[in-house]
């Protein structure tokens, strides 16, 4: 089955919409079933029909915005519990739901308040119902409303607990597959930097060799022939050596490979030794650079004389290195070849490139052009850090994003890293205690506050203490009882009684009649203990 969803384009979609339809009708044929069977039980009345199939009608329109508006389906189900009692069956489904699917609590709780007030209003001020079935509809709103809503968004936490678990992982598996991937890259790197920066650099000074070889006066044709022979290998040799660094480089990626101790002195030496005329022009300390920035003008000059070497055979070469207050500048000039270029493949220009980054990461700028006498200038400009080990720019430091990524431009949004993983994990266990305690200490304190609000006002004029109770004798006319309370108590479910009175002893916190005094023609005649 989930082959065929692969192979027909918006077929798992169209599946997912059949199974939630079919979850929701299960849904309403569970918490209508109460509904239902009370309709449909005799006796029956000319609106009870009616009746019914409004609940039913108001009940499906609860379910079918119990998802996308979940506050919505519960605010209908408890209006519809003014119209059929029955409802207070779903009331606590829906009020998980509301918790399940709801992101925020803010809407439920006012939505909670809303209810409790406009309960309070209706019941105490408009139908004028007693203070102990408000503090019974304020109970139902409370194990029946709240309580389930708190536990269902302590679940909804616990699944965000998870995810935020899972991305964590993830992040870390892709951070450990990153480091060995940047691993592998970075000696990818260092090789092709060292086969580009030493064995190109050497290459081009065999080939110079060979070409002053070749141009020898005093060497036979034979030799002469050989001598062109070994340049062109050369040639060849450098540009497959391009082809390979091509495959191996890493982009942005750098290393100083230069040889340890080599300075730019040693540069020219080397170059001078094999055959090139090169003048070194410096200023006190332009030769002691430090970190990256000593390495970079390192990097130009052997960069410089090698492609002087390799297209300005002969062409004398001028380095130059000046150092002030903000920094030094590397520039290496040479003059047009005595005799045109070498005959080569043309130049990828990957050397140039990788020179400009270099230079870019130790904070400078990097010129490059021909001059108008047909020469070539490589120009420099390097900062000198005042931490030796050279300072990487601000837009290279990547600092830990305060949130989820945005989503971007393409719609995706960014991978998220392990701080950022790690930090979310946190705040979704954070989040997941205070829903528990909230689940566990609100029901408790809400109890006790309409306890406290409901026992003095039962309480009120009805409380008859057991001494006073004991000093009443039947046959005493009802004027001369001391202590009796001016107001008495509803009689309980099937104790009502022609004449008979209902007081408390104060009991807390529902304040239940305790004593029965039963009068006749205003004298007492019989009084009782109510034993529960």
């Amino acid at each position: 089955m989930r082959i065929l969803y692969r192979l027909v384009p918006g077929a798992s979609d169209r599946a997912d919409r059949w199974r939630r339809v079919l979850l929701d009708v299960l849904f309403w044929l569970v918490v209508a079933a109460p509904i239902a069977g009370a309709g449909l039980s005799p006796p029956y009345s000319r609106d009870s029909l009616a009746r019914l199939l409004g609940s039913l009608a108001l009940l499906a329109a609860a379910v079918a915005l119990s998802r996308r508006r979940p506050l919505a389906g519960l605010l209908l189900v408890v209006l519809g519990s003014l119209l059929d009692g029955n409802f207070v069956f779903a009331i606590p489904v829906f009020s998980y739901l509301t918790g399940r699917r709801s992101a925020g609590a803010t809407r439920a709780a006012v939505l909670f308040g809303v209810i409790a007030v406009g309960g309070t209003v209706l019941n105490l001020g408009l139908l004028g119902t007693g203070a102990a079935t408000w503090f019974l509809l304020a109970s139902v709103l409370l194990f029946a409303g709240v309580f389930p809503w708190l536990v269902g968004r302590y679940r909804r936490q616990q699944q965000e607990l998870a995810d935020a678990g899972h991305r964590h992982t993830d992040a870390l598996a892709r951070e450990r597959r990153g480091v060995a991937e940047r691993i592998r890259l970075r000696e990818r790197a260092r090789i092709a930097e060292e086969m580009h920066d030493s064995l190109g650099h050497d290459l081009s000074l065999i080939a110079l060799r060979a070409a002053a070889l070749e141009l020898a006066d005093d060497l036979d044709a034979r030799h002469r022939a050989a001598a062109g022979e070994l340049r062109a290998s050369v040639a060849a040799a450098t540009e497959r050596l391009h082809g390979i660094i091509g495959v191996l480089r890493e982009e942005g990626g750098h290393a100083d490979l230069r040889p340890v101790g080599e300075t730019v002195t040693d540069l020219v030496d080397g170059a001078r030794e094999a055959g090139m005329v090169v003048r070194l022009d410096t200023t006190p300390g332009a030769l002691e650079l430090p970190g990256m920035t000593g390495a970079a003008a390192h990097r130009v000059v052997r960069e410089a004389l090698t492609n002087a070497a390799r297209y300005a055979p002969g062409a004398p070469v001028t380095v130059t290195l000046a150092t002030d207050a903000d920094g030094v500048e590397v520039c290496v000039l040479n003059e047009p070849a005595p005799a045109g270029p070498l005959p080569a493949p043309p130049s990828s220009g990957s050397g140039l490139l990788a020179l400009a980054e270099r230079v870019r990461l130790a904070g400078g700028v990097l010129d490059t052009g021909p001059l108008p006498d047909g020469g070539f200038a490589v120009r420099a400009r390097l900062p000198l850090p005042a931490d030796p080990v050279g300072v990487l720019p601000a837009d290279r430091w990547a600092a830990p994003a305060a949130d989820l990524p945005a989503i971007g431009a393409d719609g995706h949004r960014p991978v998220e890293g392990p701080a950022d993983a790690e930090r979310r994990l946190g705040e979704a266990r954070r989040r997941v205690r205070r829903s528990l305690l909230t689940a566990l200490a609100a029901p408790v304190g809400i109890a006790l506050a309409l306890s406290l609000v409901y026992y003095p006002v039962a309480t009120a004029g009805t409380v008859l203490d057991s001494t006073t109770f004991d000093r009443m004798r039947p046959g005493v006319p009802r004027a001369e009882l001391a202590g009796l309370p001016r107001r008495q108590l509803t009689a309980p479910a099937g104790s009502e009684r022609a004449g008979c009175e209902f007081y408390t002893d104060g009991n807390f916190p529902l304040a239940e009649p305790t004593w029965r005094l039963c009068f006749v023609d205003d004298r007492l005649v019989s009084k009782e203990r109510i034993t529960q």
